[in-house]
């Protein structure tokens, strides 16, 4: 297996809140990152600089920012944060520009986006399981509300062949600690995505129908029950994958994501306010796919998955 060093050529595709948030964390440090973004914000960050309104530092970082997929040809390292939907479409037009030992990092919701990348490309590809509550205030400019940072590790494909390559991701882990950005690699990742998966299905619909940050909501004792319906779905489903996870732990990370993140409002929600399509496929409609499936019965994911698609349709 091929454990060639890192370089720190670092490409962002897909710099959005999360991918602009670790991009610039890395570039801070004094790496040399790409961001592969909207036309908006490449015009302002080239012009200023991305940034960073962040909890613990305001300042503009300087960094390479394009709209152009050629810059994929010199990373050796690729932070893939694109929506769950446009993955199968992204991943094939990178597909020309991949240097041969190039890294895919998979920072996305969800947890079926590395199989799906790995369908389409031979490379080494990871996922990071991200916590951070972060947005785009403006063209250039990212507002950082809490937390920041990312669980990585490797697990055996349906091939039976063991992805994990332990000194290439302490390497990776060791870019984002050097940078500020706490990044421990994980002996299960697996239940780690489902640990976020559970969190963003109890919480990120919710947050999309009211319009409401997790602080707010989390004060009305219905939505809290409804938060406990949620996530006990997602287990029942988690279990028939081989994902175990205590209801005591899943109960414990909702009440942090409440605690460490007040003010945010879901990806979800910020889909919806901004008349964009929203993930929800790939989230609580996962769940119900999947109940369906294992014959078990997710109503309340149905509920909240069938109510954000009204609103998508809304905005449509």
């Amino acid at each position: 297996m091929n454990t060639h060093p890192i370089s720190t050529k670092i490409v962002v595709m897909g710099a959005g809140a999360v991918g602009s948030f670790f991009g610039g964390m890395l570039a801070r440090a004094g790496h040399d990152v790409t961001l592969i973004a909207r036309p908006q914000h490449v015009e302002m960050i080239n012009t200023s600089g991305l940034y960073m309104e962040c909890l613990t530092f305001q300042e503009h970082v300087r960094i390479d920012a394009t709209s152009s997929l050629d810059a994929v040809s010199q990373a050796d390292l690729i932070l893939f944060c694109v929506k769950s939907p446009d993955t199968e479409q992204t991943i094939q037009g990178l597909i020309p520009y991949l240097k041969p030992n190039a890294v895919i990092l998979s920072l996305q919701n969800g947890v079926d986006n590395c199989e799906r990348i790995r369908k389409a490309v031979p490379h080494p590809v990871y996922p990071a399981v991200v916590y951070v509550a972060t947005t785009m205030a403006g063209p250039g400019h990212l507002k950082h509300n809490g937390r920041g940072e990312l669980v990585i590790g490797g697990w055996e494909t349906e091939s039976g062949r063991v992805s994990e390559d332990s000194a290439r991701l302490e390497r990776i882990s060791k870019l984002f600690e050097g940078s500020g950005v706490p990044c421990p690699v994980s002996e299960n990742v697996r239940k780690e995505q489902w640990f976020k998966f559970l969190v963003n299905c109890s919480y990120n619909a919710i947050s999309a129908i009211g319009q409401a940050p997790y602080g707010e909501m989390v004060k009305i004792d219905a939505i809290n029950e409804l938060i406990q319906q949620l996530a006990d779905e997602v287990l029942m489903v988690a279990a028939k994958e081989g994902i175990h996870i205590s209801h005591e732990e899943a109960y414990s990370a909702n009440a942090l994501i409440a605690r460490t993140m007040v003010m945010q409002h879901s990806s979800t929600a910020q889909d919806i306010a901004r008349n964009k399509k929203t993930e929800i496929d790939y989230l609580n409609g996962l769940v119900v796919a999947k109940g369906k499936r294992y014959g078990v019965l997710t109503a309340a994911n149905q509920s909240v998955y069938a109510l954000v698609k009204m609103l998508e349709r809304n905005n449509s």
